[in-house]
């Protein structure tokens, strides 16, 4: 059974974006929505996840969990996912100091 699937894509390689735009809509720059089956979601993930390069992605889709979604990311973010008992939750994780920054 197809569900709805949501990716949110930020500096990705074009690449990437004609992939999911072959599969999905983009409703907004780095944002598609579609509604794909397991499969096509997990081998389309691979493709994206693969080649992010710089950029990140996240992938949001329907689960048999308390939330009723889940999440997956790939590519170097400010944010992680943390399980906290099954829940997901987002973690900030410090910025890097800047080498050019003072040291105080």
């Amino acid at each position: 059974m197809a569900n709805l699937t949501v990716i949110s894509t930020t500096a990705v390689p074009p690449h990437v974006r004609g992939a999911l735009s072959r599969w999905m809509l983009e409703p907004a720059p780095g944002l598609y929505i579609g509604t794909l089956s397991a499969k096509v979601r997990t081998e389309l993930w691979a493709v994206v996840a693969a080649s992010v390069g710089d950029g990140a992605a996240v992938l949001i889709h329907p689960a048999d969990n308390e939330q009723r979604f889940t999440l997956q990311t790939a590519g170097e973010r400010r944010r992680s996912l943390v399980d906290a008992d099954g829940m997901l939750m987002i973690a900030l994780n410090p910025m890097e100091r800047n080498e050019t920054e003072a040291i105080e």
